[in-house]
């Protein structure tokens, strides 16, 4: 499965959440490392939920970005 992971820039680096498992989170001093712990956080979210018998999520969330003109 292929969930939308949202990331911001933060005071300290970034933070990263998935709309679609609330409460899985991450965060870090730079975009890559956020990236790799998001990656783990998915994991270990998902297999959190499969050991107490939670439904796992099928992604829904579709993330875009548009570029818009400012002139």
């Amino acid at each position: 499965m292929k969930y939308a992971i949202l990331y911001e820039p933060t005071s300290t680096g970034y933070s990263a959440h998935v709309p679609d498992l609330p409460g899985c989170v991450a965060a870090a001093p730079t975009l890559d490392e956020t990236r790799k712990l998001m990656k783990e956080a998915i994991s270990g979210h998902l297999e959190c939920m499969r050991q107490f018998g939670c439904e796992i999520p099928v992604p829904t969330t579709v993330a875009e970005g548009i570029e818009v003109s400012l002139t």
